[in-house]
């Protein structure tokens, strides 16, 4: 039995670990081939991953990245296509909503190699996002589809999939955040900011980031709230700010991209996690944190009416608000995605 496992941005790297250590200790004869298509493609945004997470280094790596959604899902469909051919792979496994995940996809699928997509069946109903058409689009094309929950499964079942294909077994996630908490590690500047309480930020997404006005009123929430806020600033945050002429507020301190043990260590540290990142929202809940999202919506819906998490948009004083009342925002951890073995269980069901 060969795998061919398909990644290239860092949320994928955190997921993939978990299963392919899973993989080791439970099916150590089935191959795996690890494909990184590049998508991300900073050292602090990739290479790290895989010494942190003791991750196999790839098998092969496509070296795609910097162009636009539609140029990377392109050439990486082509690259991928020829590498399939010669791998010859039983199955192909992609991981959530990044455009490596639908070219994948899409390469598997017009090479009849069954296709497994963990981290099926999210919806934020939002068409704009290029996440919601690539995790849409994904799951159409998939032969074994695995739920972290089951909202997920209903979404699924609504779009018209086969009962049969489907799977709940919760979040992989929440398998790493539970192996990786031990291992967590300080950042080696974070003393000399002197800080007793923080809130912790982070801001990638396309619909905030190449948006000016967007941006301008996340800023300006940030500069309104009474708290030390620390931004590890994404590469293309930092880029589109300089671009659009934008400022950080004096109380924004910005460290470059951090490891994930770091940001492990960062979640568990914080007094409130404010982000639009979807893994993160899912990490600030596993942590016990309230969670302020960036959004108008979010494809983690039960956060939201559990109370975890709080939908502020770019809304400047909103935004101010909610971090300044954290403290009311309900916190817990775990019950939605699992027990902790997702992995193990995706394998079972893929091998059985």
């Amino acid at each position: 039995m060969k795998l061919l496992t398909v990644i290239g941005a860092r949320p994928q790297f955190i997921k993939a670990a978990v299963v392919s250590r899973a993989l080791a200790v439970h099916h150590p004869k089935v191959c795996e081939v690890l494909v990184h298509t590049g998508q991300h493609y900073d050292t602090n945004m990739s290479d790290v991953f895989f010494d942190e997470l003791d991750i196999p280094k790839p098998d092969h790596h496509l070296g795609v990245g910097g162009g636009s959604h539609g140029r990377n899902t392109g050439r990486m469909l082509e690259a991928l296509d020829d590498l399939m051919a010669r791998e010859q792979p039983d199955w192909v496994l992609v991981y959530g909503d990044t455009d490596s995940t639908l070219a994948g996809a899409l390469a598997a699928a017009k090479l009849h190699i069954p296709v497994a997509h963990i981290e099926a069946g999210l919806r934020s109903f939002n068409r704009r996002m290029p996440e919601e058409i690539n995790r849409v689009l994904t799951d159409h094309i998939a032969s074994m589809l695995f739920a972290p929950t089951a909202l997920a499964r209903n979404n699924l079942r609504h779009e018209g999939i086969e009962e049969a294909k489907i799977h709940v077994v919760g979040d992989v996630m929440y398998d790493a955040a539970l192996y990786y908490k031990k291992r967590a590690r300080k950042p080696q500047w974070f003393d000399s900011l002197g800080l007793e309480s923080f809130a912790l930020c982070t801001i990638h997404r396309a619909e905030n980031t190449d948006d000016p006005l967007r941006m301008r009123g996340i800023l300006d929430g940030l500069a309104l709230t009474e708290t030390v806020i620390v931004l590890p600033l994404h590469p293309r945050t930092r880029k589109q700010m300089a671009e659009f002429g934008l400022d950080l507020p004096e109380n924004v301190l910005v460290v470059d991209p951090v490891g994930y043990l770091e940001m492990v260590w960062l979640e568990a540290s914080c007094r409130v996690v404010i982000t639009d990142s979807g893994g993160v929202q899912k990490e600030a809940y596993f942590h016990g944190k309230p969670c302020v999202t960036l959004r108008d919506e979010t494809e983690w819906v039960e956060l939201v009416e559990s109370g975890a998490n709080v939908l502020v948009g770019a809304d400047a004083e909103r935004i101010a608000a909610m971090v300044s009342r954290a403290n009311n925002i309900r916190k817990e951890s775990g019950g939605f995605y699992g027990d902790g073995n997702s992995a193990k269980g995706i394998l079972g069901k893929l091998f059985e």
